[in-house]
């Protein structure tokens, strides 16, 4: 069973509003709320089917999986901003930034982006 009901099932649907780049049967893209760069589009699967996050993810849920990533490329060819470049990032867990419990893709990108991403908080020695 999955976890109880999030702000992506109530986009998927229809009970929140977003502003939607690309669907098709098995995922979901839409404009980040709260971008982190220029473009910043989430790419949801419409049934979570236990994939909350990418840890938990298990034989079967190969095939969205990689259609995820597949989807990707679509997503580029329909955002110019995009075609330069881009960044993919799955957060998974507390420890990995993680704020909703349905996996989500980030597509990152429309400006040179820095490496490496993120922060530990902590020096390393």
């Amino acid at each position: 069973m999955d976890a109880e009901v999030t702000i992506f099932d109530k986009i998927i649907s229809g009970q929140i509003k977003a502003n939607i780049v690309y669907q098709d049967d098995l995922c979901l893209a839409f404009h980040d709320v709260n971008p982190q760069a220029p473009v910043h589009i989430l790419l949801i699967p419409k049934q979570r089917n236990g994939l909350t996050q990418l840890s938990k993810a298990q034989e079967h849920n190969k095939e969205v999986l990689g259609h995820l990533l597949f989807t990707v490329t679509k997503i580029v060819e329909l955002v110019d901003e995009l075609k330069k470049g881009f960044r993919v990032v799955i957060n998974d867990g507390e420890n990995g930034g993680q704020s909703v419990w349905h996996l989500h893709l980030h597509i990152i990108g429309g400006e040179q982006l820095t490496w490496p991403p993120g922060s530990s908080g902590s020096s390393k020695k």
